[in-house]
């Protein structure tokens, strides 16, 4: 299979997940099916249009591929028609969005690399792949997005998955064996994360003027320092 079919294949499962993960938004915000439409849209698209776009070649494949938008709607409507309770939802959504977390950022270190590009911008771009569509989606229901923490590790985890792609393909392992391979351990390593509640530290709570006041005052020498210093 070539790795454009399986580049593509990938981003199709994460365009249906992200769509499917922003409807389920949509129900908990008990928007209409017009709102249905736009967080699903926008959920499931959002991260590989900003992809295509920093890309910079031609028009995004949302635009020009005719399954991604008819895909997208598709994972909203499901979302819309089907109802789960509340602690069945919870699971799933986890276990949606790390698989979808995985696959986009496979699919955006995939294609960042057939564009000729080097391992940096595939690693960034995988990334922003992979969050992009979440992180309007929260933008757009006023709520404040899980790449920036609070939500176990997120972005982290897609640039590790990002970052195993674009290793596997410089040593050449075959797409078929390190796409599964980073897709499995960027699900599994998100989930764990979110089980035991791993997170990325915070601000550290030095205060700037006591750090920058002790650096240009440093304190007074003791009267034992004193006598040592006398001595030498």
């Amino acid at each position: 299979m070539r790795v454009e079919t399986i580049t593509t294949v990938l981003d199709l499962v994460g365009v249906f997940i992200n769509s499917l993960l922003g409807g389920s938004v949509a129900r908990r915000r008990e928007l209409d099916l017009f709102g249905y439409v736009v967080i699903g849209v926008v959920s499931g698209l959002g991260g590989g249009l900003i992809r295509d776009v920093l890309l910079g070649h031609g028009p995004p494949l949302a635009l020009t591929n005719p399954l991604y938008i008819p895909i997208a709607l598709a994972g909203a409507g499901v979302a819309f028609l089907l109802k789960f309770t509340e602690r069945e939802w919870t699971r799933l959504f986890y276990v949606l969005d790390a698989v979808a977390l995985s696959v986009w950022a496979v699919a955006g270190a995939q294609r960042t690399l057939a564009a000729g590009l080097a391992w940096l911008p595939a690693i960034l771009l995988g990334t922003i792949t992979a969050v992009g569509g979440g992180a309007t989606r929260d933008l757009l229901v006023q709520r404040v997005p899980a790449v920036f923490g609070g939500n176990g590790l997120y972005a982290s985890v897609a640039a590790l998955v990002a970052a195993l792609e674009v290793i596997c393909s410089e040593l050449g392992v075959p797409v078929a064996v390190a796409t599964p391979l980073a897709v499995v351990a960027g699900t599994v390593l998100r989930l764990v994360a979110y089980r035991r509640g791993w997170e990325l530290p915070g601000g550290v709570e030095w205060e700037a003027r006591d750090v920058l006041g002790k650096a240009i005052h440093p304190p007074p020498l003791r009267r034992r320092d004193r006598r040592r210093d006398g001595d030498d």
